[in-house]
């Protein structure tokens, strides 16, 4: 063999070294670049205690799925969208691939079908009892005689429906309810834990107690959701979640949510009892407990304006010029609903929402007059005759 053949096959050599190294390291890369992708995660950002695209108050959920992706290795990034459409939300966010996760969806069986794979829980929430830290509260049974805050066709309000002997008083949001306690009005807030804890932390100094309650529609488990086809993903999170319990334990405290034993409220607790002294349920702000609620929305408005409002903004959920076969959402059956309370019963939802149904708040993002426009029109469609 020449001197040029020795060279030649020593290069060869050498060649297919190269090539094998590469190859074998090429899986190696690339399982390590798939590792570095972010964790995407759905959240809302203005929607304390729970998430904020404030970096130094991100709110309980994110801080959970920071914990998470730093636990599998991974940076996070967020894709942004309000809460307050409910599972309209899930839909355009994760179940679209704009996201990985969406952190503290409850962990209920049907909940967006078989769309939505859960992790294993995280926590519990739901309603709580809030009161003065001297006033005791284990029981419904410890509300007898006292003014009790409800948030408007919550589980807590039907709970205290049946109670002659408990004064409720309706109110349209734990910040409402949070107010009414202080101010004196109630004697306790039968409202939503997160929001209430969350309050009594930042803006009443930790003044009140903030009792979590167990019972049918007053508690849930939560988790992490992910779309159907992210099983290895949910997978891996579970993998590390039991690591992460005293973590996300703290940061429940952090942020004030109640996380802690629940008062129990059963079947026995909701017997109807003999009314002494009873008392009807009132609205605050009402002089007395026999005036109705003040109706703000006016018959008079834009019925053809209100058309176009509602198609271009509530159509999606309650069908196009207000056509809906579901009967819960057909528009068109308001007055046989309500009759004479068709117009508070529409300010209330609209005006003020019932996020927890997916029907957001509209006072932000229309005038009265607008609301008031779409009223109009809703009477114009009002079905006679039938039953609902």
């Amino acid at each position: 063999m020449t001197r040029n053949e020795v060279r030649n096959a020593r290069l060869g050599r050498a060649i297919r070294t190269v090539l094998l190294s590469a190859m074998l390291l090429a899986p190696a890369v690339s399982a390590g670049a798939e590792e570095a992708k972010p964790l995407r995660l759905c959240a809302d950002p203005t929607n304390l205690p729970f998430s904020s695209d404030d970096p130094g108050e991100p709110g309980l959920y994110l801080e959970i799925g920071q914990a998470v992706a730093k636990k599998l290795g991974r940076t996070v990034s967020y894709n942004w969208y309000k809460s307050y459409f409910g599972k309209r939300t899930v839909r355009e966010t994760l179940l679209s691939r704009q996201c990985d996760a969406m952190v503290g969806l409850p962990l209920v069986d049907d909940f967006m079908g078989p769309s939505v794979i859960f992790s294993k829980p995280i926590a519990h929430e739901g309603y709580a009892l809030v009161a003065a830290k001297d006033r005791k509260v284990a029981g419904i049974d410890d509300l007898k005689g006292l003014r009790v805050a409800v948030q408007y066709q919550s589980t807590p309000q039907n709970l205290l429906a049946m109670r002659d002997d408990i004064q409720k008083v309706t109110v349209l949001s734990p910040e409402e309810g949070m107010t009414a306690l202080d101010q004196g009005k109630v004697d306790v807030a039968f409202i939503w834990a997160p929001v209430a804890g969350w309050l009594n932390k930042t803006a009443y100094g930790e003044k009140y107690q903030v009792a979590s309650t167990e019972g049918d529609g007053l508690l849930w488990q939560t988790a992490i959701g992910f779309a159907r086809a992210s099983g290895a993903l949910r997978d891996e999170v579970d993998g590390v979640l039991p690591s992460l319990q005293a973590e996300i334990a703290s940061l429940f405290a952090k942020y004030g949510v109640p996380n802690g034993t629940p008062v129990k409220f059963g079947q026995a607790d909701q017997a109807v009892t003999s009314s002494t002294g009873a008392s009807e349920p009132v609205t605050v702000g009402q002089a007395t407990a026999t005036e109705k609620p003040v109706q703000t929305a006016a018959v008079a408005g834009d019925a053809a304006a209100g058309r176009e409002t509602f198609n271009g903004t509530c159509a999606h959920c309650h069908g196009p010029d207000a056509v809906q076969a579901e009967r819960k959402i057909n528009l068109r059956l308001l007055k046989q609903r309500y009759a004479d309370d068709m117009e508070a019963t529409f300010w209330k939802t609209v005006h003020d929402g019932r996020p927890a149904k997916g029907m957001p708040a509209w006072k932000d993002v229309f005038s009265d007059d607008e609301l008031k426009n779409v009223y109009a029109y809703l009477q114009s469609v009002q079905e006679t005759g039938g039953s609902n």
